[in-house]
């Protein structure tokens, strides 16, 4: 049979003075002896005579694992929505798989010059090598090598160690085999794919990035390829990819940035790949004297090997992964399947949002808003970015590290443990929910309740001399005692929520929370240290309210930053809920193998109620944003422990209709947060109030959205939709009066200074906020 170099193989990527065609030679017919018995026997003959019988059998039993048989770990990229910027590269070993017509000319003549000049015309194995191996070693000579390219894969691939005749005979008869089975182009792929070039990088195409920052896939731009004497420089770096461990110094490989003598090895064998290419017709003497020993080697970069993992965007990547698991492409694999099966996965991550994100939330920044640069070092913020209408997350701060705290969030990692700190008590950010059902059963955004400064309400145990005392609020308003439900909104009213929650049903709130985004909240249970996990996906508010007290209704519940920012983002879309995701697609090799499924739920809320939710909402002075925007949102905070002082948690959550957004600011220890003068004056308004109207200007002009398009409607109030009876009818509570009569004040004159706190004096025995942040969420 007649084997023929491909004509791609022919030409070298050379400068524009290169031929248009050189001839390679065809490769020879294998002779009549090839196939002839006497090589067997001699074969055998050699082997018993150096004394390993044992490898007799090898070659009718022996085989050679193909890259289809073997299971190569291969590096998994991850991608930002754009399918194009890389975010992180996972995997034990850093590869990256290329079919034979994907690899340029450059990369597969110089590895063929470098390591095998007979590649195309022998037979997969140097006999000569062999018995050249086998009389040194007899004769206490030195050991020889002369591997083919078949030879050194079959050695890699059959993970044969040491240099030795007995291996070198096997791996020969190993090789001989493979030779017959495959064609060259195969065997020069699988070579190219496995084969160790240092720095932890397997295959060429890993190494190209690695030592280049270029790929060596042809179909590449050609600015992004690697060239003809970068090529060659990777070749040499086979012959010894990594130094010595016993010598490195005398004995550094060919990577020329461990110094000199590495350098000098290095120039020396690319003169020797270069000579090799002439001989072989790739290049001609003229083009070969024109390329000049290429100085772009990347030093080792430390941070590179972290893969991107270290960055905030590796916490993205945990979650991408940990929703992965949870699908059924992807459930029950193995540990390590998505990080070692070589796929591509595209997030949802928006990087001009992220970049946003990061600049604004990470309030160890100068990007940062100035209010929070420069405070205690305890103190710590969370910012998710979720698009209404899909779900998708385009931006997501949970901590400076992507190695260390998760607090916009909580996941299950591989290994099947709950991570993640990112539940906190949302405060009054949580009396959206409380809004949102009271449209639901028909109560108008300008109903009038009673909103004293204080309130027992003994059907819940908020009496005085109870362990919590009565509900009272934190706050004051211009319409007290007696406010429409948008004034004590804005005034953060906690008696007026309270009230609500009664006569609504906490489950009717639950429920409420959980079609709009909040997929878990946390609960104490006795017994545990710890707030427990309570999942409110696939269940009633009834089936879970036990769990759970009226103070529910004022934020007193842990719940993740993510959750509430899709809660956000299903008001944004007019009431239709789309569940947050970070993964848009996987692929391997060119084939699709998951894609984001988006579907949206309506949540019960008609566009009327939506426009009184987002008037009512529009409303609070934090929500403004200085750039003209239509926005609505709501601040929270919580004490920390029962002091009537210091606060742990504040909020701010809120959106646009094409973004929503929701922040906390906290501190890493529980403690209270303090500000760097010593005030304990933090407020939801103030500080991730400013994270968050800073990120909503800047995200919207990274998107360059137009404000124009995305205004909201206006509410009619209308008349018939006043009042209707919830579980405890408003309509016989003396408390609440229904009633579309003028509002008593217009912001921001009805709001105190400081409206947002929701504070009880004492948590109630039962249930109640943690002292200090979740620090493992309990499943």
């Amino acid at each position: 049979m007649e084997y023929t170099e491909p004509a791609a193989e022919r030409v070298a990527e050379v400068p524009s003075t290169t031929p248009a065609d050189l001839p390679q030679p065809a490769r020879r017919s294998r002779p009549p002896w090839y196939r002839r018995p006497w090589l067997v026997f001699a074969l055998v003959v050699v082997l018993m005579l150096s004394g390993v019988g044992a490898v007799i059998g090898a070659l009718y039993f022996e085989s050679v694992p193909t890259p289809e048989e073997l299971t190569l770990p291969e590096s998994t990229t991850v991608y930002y929505a754009d399918g194009t910027t890389p975010m992180a590269k996972l995997g034990t070993e850093n590869r990256t798989i290329l079919k034979y017509g994907e690899m340029n000319d450059a990369v597969r003549q110089s590895v063929v010059a470098a390591e095998d000049r007979t590649f195309w015309t022998n037979p997969g194995v140097d006999f000569g090598g062999i018995l050249r191996a086998v009389r040194n070693n007899a004769t206490g000579g030195q050991t020889q090598g002369a591997s083919t390219i078949t030879q050194q894969y079959a050695r890699i691939a059959a993970d044969l160690k040491g240099v030795t005749y007995s291996r070198k005979l096997r791996e020969a008869v190993m090789a001989w085999k493979l030779d017959d089975r495959y064609s060259k182009q195969q065997i020069l792929e699988f070579y190219l794919n496995t084969v160790p070039f240092g720095r932890g990088a397997y295959g060429i195409e890993a190494a190209a990035q690695t030592f280049f920052g270029k790929t060596a896939n042809r179909n590449a731009p050609p600015e992004s390829q690697v060239t003809t004497a970068e090529a060659m420089v990777l070749a040499s770096m086979i012959k010894q990819p990594e130094a010595d461990p016993d010598d490195p110094q005398g004995s550094p490989g060919y990577d020329p940035s461990r110094g000199p003598k590495a350098l000098e090895n290095s120039r020396s064998r690319w003169a020797y790949v270069r000579d090799n290419m002439v001989g072989l017709g790739y290049l001609t003497r003229a083009q070969a004297d024109s390329l000049a020993y290429p100085d772009t080697v990347k030093r080792p970069d430390p941070a590179a090997r972290q893969t991107g993992l270290d960055r905030p965007t590796g916490l993205v990547v945990s979650q991408a992964m940990a929703e992965l698991r949870r699908t059924d492409r992807f459930r029950d694999k193995p540990e390590d399947y998505l990080r070692n099966g070589g796929f591509r996965i595209v997030t949802t991550i928006d990087k001009r949002v992220q970049d946003v994100a990061e600049a604004t939330a990470d309030i160890r920044r100068a990007s940062a808003p100035q209010i929070v640069r420069g405070q205690p070092q305890d103190w710590q913020a969370a910012l998710v970015a979720v698009e209404p209408g899909t779900g998708r997350v385009l931006g997501y701060y949970g901590g400076s590290s992507g190695t260390g705290a998760d607090y916009a969030g909580s996941y299950v990692d591989e290994s099947g443990k709950p991570r993640g700190f990112g539940a906190h008590p949302p405060g009054s950010s949580f009396k959206v929910y409380d809004l949102a059902e009271a449209l639901h059963q028909n109560v108008s955004m300008k109903s009038h309740w009673d909103s004293p400064a204080s309130k027992e309400f003994p059907a819940s145990g908020r009496v005085k001399g109870s362990p919590a005392g009565p509900i009272r609020n934190a706050a004051s308003a211009k319409c007290q005692p007696d406010c429409t439900l948008w004034e004590a909104t804005v005034a953060s009213l906690n008696v007026t929520f309270f009230e609500l929650t009664e006569k609504l049903g906490a489950a009717n709130i639950i429920d409420t929370a959980s079609r709009a985004g909040i997929d878990s909240m946390w609960a104490n249970q006795p017994g545990q240290a710890d707030p427990v996990r309570v999942d409110l996906r696939g269940v009633s508010g009834q089936d879970v309210a036990p769990r759970f007290s009226n103070e529910v209704g004022i934020g007193q519940y842990p719940v993740t930053v993510l959750d509430h920012a899709n809660g956000m983002a299903t008001f944004a879309a007019a009431g239709k809920r789309a569940d947050a995701h970070f993964v848009r697609s996987v692929s391997k090799r060119g084939d699709e193998v998951y894609t984001e499924k988006l579907s949206q739920r309506d949540i019960g809320l008609d566009q009327e109620r939506i426009n009184e939710l987002n008037w009512t909402l529009r409303q609070v002075d934090a929500a403004k944003l200085p750039n003209g925007w239509d926005s609505a949102g709501k601040t929270g905070t919580w004490q920390r422990g029962d002091s009537l002082e210091e606060n742990a948690h504040t909020w701010m959550v809120g959106y646009t209709r094409p973004l929503a957004a929701a922040v906390w600011l906290g501190t890493t220890d529980g403690k209270a947060l303090v500000t760097k003068d010593g005030k304990y004056d933090v407020y939801g308004a103030t500080y991730p109030g400013a994270i968050w109207r800073q990120f909503m200007v800047d995200a919207t002009a990274a998107l360059k959205l137009d404000k124009n398009a995305f205004r909201f409607a206006q509410p009619t109030f209308a008349e018939d939709r006043t009042s209707a009876p919830p579980p405890t009818s408003l309509a016989a509570t003396p408390s609440a009066k229904p009633t579309t009569a003028t509002p008593s004040c217009r912001p921001p004159d009805c709001p105190s200074r400081n409206p947002e706190p929701s504070r009880s004096p004492k948590p109630p025995a039962t249930t109640g906020p943690p002292a200090t942040p979740v620090r493992s969420a309990r499943q």
